[in-house]
């Protein structure tokens, strides 16, 4: 139990800004296993922007409280995922060589594609939740929005690490800090991960058995994302698996509004 707590704060410490024990350090062996609780953290940062939206709610329009959810998510992460959501647009939309890829994707900057490819992924992102949390379409809506909320981030999660379980690390050398968690992996981190991912998947099915459908699509575009990844660059990197965590995320608010509407 105490090496499974010091593992889960290890991806805690990793994924988010949220403040851990100072004996958790960034140690390869731990990193290798901490995959297996990234979908769990989604529960937390969709449990934290949930909260910030409900009280938010009270005092402001549904616009706003959307807004300032989207705002917690990104603050608590550190905009981890949108900033690999940002490079992978610079460098698949800049390089037509892997090299050229990888090194657009490691420049810091933030160029044109990468500015223009965020605006638009905030527009989705915030109209999908505008209308879901709007138009109360999920029974029980205090509990089914939390649902959806912590659905989105946990199942979009499964999506990008489970890139880790098929895929190879794309870059050579050891700049990335998304490398340890690449070199290997057991059992544990594949049935962890995909438990921690697709049980609130299963409890707001309960409610809305439709909402199941919303797998495939988000599983259709982590396919051909990592197939997409593989073409260019011969793998995946970190930036790749943020990116494909915030499209899957999006899609899956997408795959919502649309079963519920012809469902």
């Amino acid at each position: 139990m105490k090496k499974e707590l010091h593992i889960f704060f290890t991806a805690l410490m990793f994924y988010t800004r949220i403040p851990c024990p100072k004996n958790i350090t960034h140690h390869p062996d731990y990193l290798n296993k901490a995959s297996r609780y990234f979908p769990l953290i989604g529960w937390i940062v969709g449990g934290i922007s949930f909260i910030v939206f409900y009280l938010s709610s009270f005092l402001f329009s549904n616009e706003i409280a959307v807004v300032l959810s989207m705002i917690a998510g990104i603050l608590v992460t550190g905009a981890f995922h949108e900033d690999g959501f940002a490079d992978v647009c610079d460098g698949f939309g800049g390089g037509w060589t892997k090299e050229k890829i990888l090194l657009i994707m490691k420049d810091s900057a933030i160029g044109a594609y990468g500015a223009i490819g965020v605006v638009l992924l905030f527009l989705l992102k915030f109209q999908s939740l505008v209308q879901l949390t709007d138009k109360a379409q999920i029974p029980d809506s205090g509990f089914g929005i939390l649902l959806l909320f912590i659905t989105a981030h946990a199942l979009s999660r499964l999506a990008a690490v489970s890139i880790v379980f098929t895929h190879e690390y794309s870059r050579e050398d050891a700049t990335s800090k998304s490398k340890p968690i690449a070199q290997n992996f057991t059992w544990k981190e594949v049935v962890g991960a995909f438990f921690f991912g697709l049980l609130p998947l299963f409890v707001l099915s309960i409610s809305c058995w439709q909402i199941l459908l919303a797998v495939i699509p988000v599983f259709v575009f982590r396919y051909f994302l990592a197939r997409y990844f593989q073409k260019w660059i011969g793998g995946y990197t970190g930036d790749c698996l943020g990116a494909t965590q915030q499209v899957c995320e999006v899609v899956f608010y997408l795959s919502a509004i649309a079963l519920w509407k012809f469902i």
